[in-house]
């Protein structure tokens, strides 16, 4: 088990220190790129970060858990598959269904089937914690070195 500090997404996504003023509109679109895995960022604030995931073929990732963060994942489209710790199904799920994964709760995902998942991620970060360490409980899967963060304009 190894515990590193959490990237809240893969590009390091700059995390307000202060609540936000203004609303924001987003809008999100599949991107036609293919990867592995995509992460589509659509907003965040001092206390929450939202993307969308789109696994293609392969892009699982390893049982891991966060010590500051509650997770929702929220099927769009396709069909994923959640675990807990030693590989226990905790269910699979299609559009329109998921999962809350609260902190500190071990767990891993991947895609199933031949249709792209988009997996919407909303994640809450306890600012009580001094960090918010991401823990890894085996090691991360050769498919974690090759996600890719899309930007789009909102």
């Amino acid at each position: 088990m190894s515990e590193t500090e959490l990237r809240i997404s893969p590009d390091e996504v700059e995390m307000p220190s202060a609540p936000l003023k203004s609303m924001k509109v987003v809008k999100y679109t599949r991107p036609d790129e293919v990867a592995g895995k995509l992460v589509v960022p659509i907003a965040h604030s001092d206390i929450m970060f939202c993307a969308v995931q789109v696994l293609r073929q392969g892009g699982e990732n390893n049982l891991h858990s966060h010590q500051a963060m509650d997770g929702l994942w929220f099927v769009l489209s396709g069909r994923v598959r959640f675990y807990g710790a030693g590989d226990k199904l905790i269910g699979e799920f299609g559009r329109h269904e998921g999962v809350f994964v609260p902190r500190n709760v071990p767990y891993w995902f991947e895609s199933v089937g031949e249709e792209p998942l988009e997996l919407l991620q909303a994640e809450s970060i306890d600012r009580r914690e001094k960090s918010n360490k991401r823990t890894d409980y085996e090691p991360k899967k050769a498919s974690a070195y090759t996600n890719k963060v899309i930007r789009q304009n909102s």
